[in-house]
Formats: structure tokens, C-alpha cells, sequence
């Protein structure tokens, strides 16, 4: 069921029509143009893409690319890589358990990126007990190509503005990540 609801920005998923018609999704909103906001809840983007909602909204005619489902998920991933590549290469995100509980214990992590495929008793473990934000937006191997190495399962980022970001785009992504179970099952139509 779709709601209307006020949402931060931050927690939405801006769409934009480009001069052709077509419904582009607008992954850092920056696009120009009027943008349509969808909340990022696969429930949410399904319904909307399914009952002419966005033609409505835009009040014209437009077009939905089979595969805008897939590629919401794989823009809001790169989007997370990118920003854990930033923070790789400004020295405030290290990789491996090790790194990750040194930067634990002294203090210096502000969230701590786990690999989804990763050990759930392997994250407890590395945690011990402590209460500090976890989000698992990657696979091992997409996190372990950003650090060069085959695999990367545990990735501290140290706090500040980066490690918001990481953990806002992370959010958004788990909201819609179910959309490619869906895939091109009827989304567009």
C-alpha cells in the first residue's frame, strides 16, 4: 500500500523525467528538473512504478524502463562503494578484523561496514558486546575491491561525514534491495 508520508530527503529516492519521457532515477539528486520522490521501500517503488502514479505526478506521459528496478539497487550500490572507496583513500577506513577491532577498541570507528555474505557469529565476535552502528550493504567481494583484495568481510569507517553518508546510503539501499528478487517481474507496467 502506498502512503503518503513526510520523509527526511535523505530517506527518499529522487526521480527525475528526462527530455525524452523517460523515468530516470536520480541516485545523489542532483539531476535538473522537477523531481518525483518516492520513499525507498521496495513496497513503495513497486506500487508507485505499477499504478501510473508517476505519469500522474510528472502530468505527462512517461516512459519506465523494464529494468529501472535493477537499476535503482545497482545505482544506490555503486553509490555506497564509491563513498567506502572515498573514505578508503582519505585514511578513515580500514579493512580486515584486526584493523577493524584496533579501530574498535580505540574508538576511532564511527559504523562498521560487514560484508552480507560474512559469518553473523564472525560479526559478534569482532563486536564483543559493543553498541556501535553495523550495516551490510556489499557482498565480501564487492567490499574487498575496493580495499584491492579479493575478499574484505569487516571495514571500519572512523566518524564524521562520510560515515553518515555511508550509513544513509546503506539504508536506502536495504529498503529497496528486494526489488531485484522482484526484478523485471511486471515493476513497469
Amino acid at each position: 500500500m502506498v502512503r503518503k508520508a513526510r520523509l527526511p530527503k535523505a530517506e527518499l529516492l529522487r526521480f527525475v523525467v528526462s527530455p525524452e519521457g523517460v523515468l530516470t532515477f536520480d541516485v545523489v539528486s542532483t539531476l535538473p528538473g522537477r523531481g518525483l520522490w518516492l520513499s525507498a521501500d521496495a513496497d513503495v517503488v513497486e506500487a508507485g512504478l505499477k499504478r501510473g502514479m508517476v505519469s500522474r505526478a510528472a502530468r505527462t506521459r512517461v516512459s519506465i524502463p523494464d529494468d529501472l528496478a535493477i537499476r535503482i539497487v545497482l545505482a544506490l550500490r555503486q553509490r555506497v562503494g564509491d563513498l567506502i572507496g572515498l573514505a578508503r583513500r582519505s585514511g578513515a577506513a580500514v579493512s580486515g578484523f584486526e584493523k577493524a577491532r584496533e579501530w574498535l577498541n580505540s574508538r576511532k570507528c564511527g559504523i562498521l561496514v560487514e560484508a552480507a555474505d560474512g559469518s553473523p557469529d564472525e560479526r559478534a565476535r569482532l563486536l564483543g558486546g559493543r553498541d556501535i552502528k553495523v550495516v551490510t550493504p556489499l557482498d565480501a567481494e564487492a567490499l574487498g575491491a575496493i580495499f584491492g583484495r579479493e575478499r574484505a568481510v569487516h571495514v571500519a569507517i572512523a566518524p564524521g561525514r562520510l560515515a553518515a553518508m555511508i550509513e544513509q546510503e546503506a539504508a536506502r539501499l536495504a529498503g529497496v534491495a528486494r526489488l531485484l528478487q522482484s526484478g523485471q517481474r511486471d515493476v513497469a507496467k
